[in-house]
């Protein structure tokens, strides 16, 4: 705790010397081409262009599917033939395969038709789910009914409607059923195959199938198929992204950019959402029957808003909001998406101050979680920090107060806990201590935007419930698993190895500073970080208050709940075990972050076989916004980057590490690479080293940390600065010496890819290089 206190004085020193009004923001101007251009830009998956996005290849077929060409040929999996005519006819099956998950209208270049050919849509983003039926959107648990298309005599280019916007999908099967010929017999495909799909388009009247010709046999011939992806509607170019990351490991560098490429599937336009069909159904009373999907709910005013994902509910939810919005601030700066989807949860504020637990179709029922309305408060500082908007901050100011007061009124006197499901709640007790220390640095950012008004009236007051939760949430530590309990009455069976202790919960009370109970040493925060990994799967983190399941949403707390306990190494541990399954995982996407691992009952990953999992969900993607600001070490300390410290850390798995972001006050970077001393004849004087340099914008001021419980070394931006840094001391040498970065005093790699090779010259005549025998943990 007192190094905890010792660091906020730190950054408090260094907020107090800037001015944190925002400059020029500008949301609807992203850039169109990337802000750092280098070879991390192959990490990138957003398309090159979004309006034309085509397959990569055909994955299977069946039946009636051949080539158009004047000697027709059987299409066979592994042929790719781009502008080369497939012709499909009765029974006829064809999977495509996307290089990446996306989303969008799916259109088709037809160039012939047939006897009234009809073609039915469905969508996977799972290859394991992949063929004749559609994987689910809504929230009912079976899959969705397929699209229907029937073409008539049209021909041309052919795209779904607008409301048919598919969210998240790898896979597009496309196929023609058959008719039985005058009641010969059932068709080949299963009943629930030949049930009709959602009728698209139609340019004539919808003909029933006892209509049609019994002896036809359509055909339609497509020549080009793509898909015109509407995610990141405030992206022109999905690729020009504002920020960057790039290290010695290819995995932490494909986590990083797996999280941004989520969170861009994961904004939409507000009116493509929600696919709660049942659920929109109490606001919007639409008759759609069972099975059915749109994407047709307005979610939020504005142009783009951040969901909580590409397929699935496609609603703004408050975990979500949080966790994505660190992402998409150093990723692609699409704060707007932010602050439209901050908008929609207080536009539904109720009469008592309370936050709905998401955006529409929520709000208008009286639907309320204490956690989710503490995790959209705390949604509100991570957007002001980053986006530096103290002009919305100001206006949502009383909306806010009034919302935190609804969470103060509910702590219980008696147990210095707020009220749960089971009585009492660790989640969101420890939540509320993270709000109210949040609630302060929000009043007093207000204080110094020197706008004449005074913001900090319960100062004392907050300080003094963050004291009580405190004291509540230790009351439910037990000493048998060095974890906290769920509640209290899952604490009176604290000597059951067994009894819940939630992984979120107790991230929670890390990240709060109130894990370390005051009647033992071997409980500090640090003995709750090692109980939470002791407990770790092969595929990842148990969240025991969701059995059966690993779930990257609590794993990106627990992240930050291990460097919170300063065992950064235990977070990353934890993300190249979790999130490497995401990626790579039979099943999964290899492009986006799912919402969870199904383990077995002995802890062992199983495929994802859940037709309604999210294979892009933008809680996954908490690593993106981690490995900035925790292993970079690049933290934005004031509103826009007005202040801002660099606390690296590379772990056991780096040899070094860059990236970058831009807020509306300039360019921040931050460089980190180990090195070692030489002298002349190239012969290793000193080891142990790191090189850290950082450029930030003029007008703002920075720190580097790089003792915890050592004084951080201030300096303004406007130009680059460097340090080496010694893990061992020789002698009177200073641990930490600021370097000469003018000209001639360091040599540039001869490529960006090596840049880690660059040489500064060091006093005595010695030269700092790389450690090339540095050996990364596997």
């Amino acid at each position: 705790m007192a190094t905890i206190r010792r660091l906020a004085a730190f950054i408090l020193l260094l907020v107090s010397s800037v001015d944190v009004r925002a400059k020029n923001i500008d949301y609807a101007a992203l850039p169109d081409e990337t802000l750092f251009p280098g070879p991390w830009e192959r990490y990138i998956k957003a398309p090159a262009d979004k309006t034309r996005i085509t397959p990569a290849r055909i994955l299977t077929t069946f039946g009636d599917v051949t080539t158009s060409s004047a000697t027709p040929r059987a299409v066979t999996p592994g042929d790719h033939v781009p502008g080369q005519g497939i012709l499909i006819g009765p029974e006829g099956l064809l999977t495509l395969e996307f290089d990446e998950n996306t989303g969008g209208r799916v259109c088709f270049d037809v160039e012939s038709v047939g006897d009234d050919p009809e073609l039915y849509l469905s969508y996977s983003e799972s290859p394991l789910l992949s063929g004749k039926l559609p994987d689910a959107t809504t929230d009912r648990s079976h899959g969705d009914l397929p699209l229907q298309i029937e073409f008539g005599t049209q021909t041309g280019v052919v795209c779904v409607g607008k409301d048919f916007v598919r969210g998240g999908f790898k896979y597009l099967t496309i196929r023609m059923p058959v008719y039985p010929v005058l009641g010969s017999g059932p068709a080949p495909f299963s009943h629930r195959d030949v049930l009709p799909g959602q009728h698209v388009l139609s340019p004539g009247v919808e003909r029933r199938k006892s209509d049609r010709d019994p002896y036809a046999t359509p055909w339609v011939s497509i020549r080009n198929l793509w898909v015109d992806c509407t995610a990141f509607p405030s992206q022109a170019q999905g690729r020009a992204y504002s920020g960057y990351f790039f290290s010695s490991s290819n995995l932490l560098n494909r986590i990083w950019y797996a999280g941004a490429y989520t969170l861009q599937l994961s904004t939409l336009d507000p009116s493509e959402g929600s696919s709660m069909i049942d659920y929109n159904r109490l606001v919007d009373n639409n008759k759609s029957p069972a099975g059915s999907w749109y994407s047709n709910f307005t979610i939020a005013n504005g142009t783009t808003v951040i969901a909580d994902g590409a397929k699935r509910n496609r609603i703004v939810s408050p975990i979500d909001l949080l966790l994505a919005t660190p992402g998409i601030a150093v990723s692609t700066h699409d704060m707007l998406a932010v602050r439209n989807a901050l908008d929609a949860l207080f536009a539904h504020q109720y009469a008592d101050g309370s936050l709905p637990r998401a955006g529409p179709p929520f709000g208008f029922n009286g639907e309320f979680l204490d956690t989710h309305h503490l995790q959209a408060l705390l949604s509100v500082h991570a957007y002001v920090k980053f986006s530096g908007d103290m002009t919305w901050l100001t206006r949502r100011w009383p909306a806010y107060l009034r919302a935190v007061n609804v969470s103060v009124a509910k702590i219980d006197s008696n147990t210095n806990l707020l009220p749960g499901q089971q009585g009492h709640s660790l989640e969101a007790s420890a939540l509320l201590s993270v709000v109210l220390d949040r609630t302060m640095t929000l009043a007093r950012w207000l204080g110094d935007n020197n706008d004449g008004t005074t913001h900090r009236p319960d100062d004392y007051l907050w300080a003094a419930a963050r004291a009580a939760l405190h004291k509540g949430i230790q009351s439910l530590y037990c000493p048998t698993t060095h974890l906290h309990a769920a509640n209290l009455v899952e604490s009176r069976r604290c000597p059951d190895p067994d009894h819940l202790a939630p992984q979120a919960g107790n991230a929670w009370a890390l990240i709060a500073g109130a894990a370390a109970h005051p009647s033992s040493s071997s409980s500090s925060s640090s003995s709750v970080s090692r109980a939470l990994s002791a407990r770790w799967l092969p595929a990842g983190a148990p969240a025991p208050e969701t059995p059966g399941l690993l779930s990257p949403l609590a794993s990106s707390l627990e992240l930050a709940a291990h460097a919170a306990a300063r065992r950064p190494a235990a977070a990353v541990a934890l993300l190249l075990r979790h999130w490497a399954h995401l990626l790579d995982a039979p099943g999964f996407t290899n492009s986006t972050l799912a919402a969870g691992v199904a383990v077995d009952g002995r802890g062992r990953a199983r495929p994802p076989d859940d037709a309604r999992m999210s294979h892009c969900a933008a809680g996954a993607a908490g690593p993106t916004g981690f490995l900035t600001e925790h292993v970079l070490g690049a933290v934005v300390a004031a509103p826009g980057g007005g202040a801002w410290t660099v606390r690296p850390r590379l772990t056991p798995w780096l040899g070094w590490v860059r990236g970058g972001f831009a807020t509306a006050r300039g360019l921040f970077e931050v460089r980190v690479a180990r090195v070692v001393a030489v002298d002349r004849r190239g012969g290793v004087t000193r080891g142990g080293g790191q090189v850290v340099e950082m450029t930030a914008p003029g007008g703002t001021v920075g720190g580097f940390v790089w003792d915890d419980d050592r004084p951080g070394i201030e300096f303004s931006g406007g130009k680059t600065v460097a340090f080496i840094v010694w893990e061992d001391r020789v002698g009177s040498a200073p641990p930490v010496e600021e370097l000469d970065v003018s000209p001639g005093r360091r040599t540039e790699a001869d490529c960006e890819e090596e840049w880690y090779l660059q040489v500064f010259l060091y006093r005595n005549d010695m030269r700092l290089v790389y450690d090339k025998a540095f050996t990364a943990l596997p």
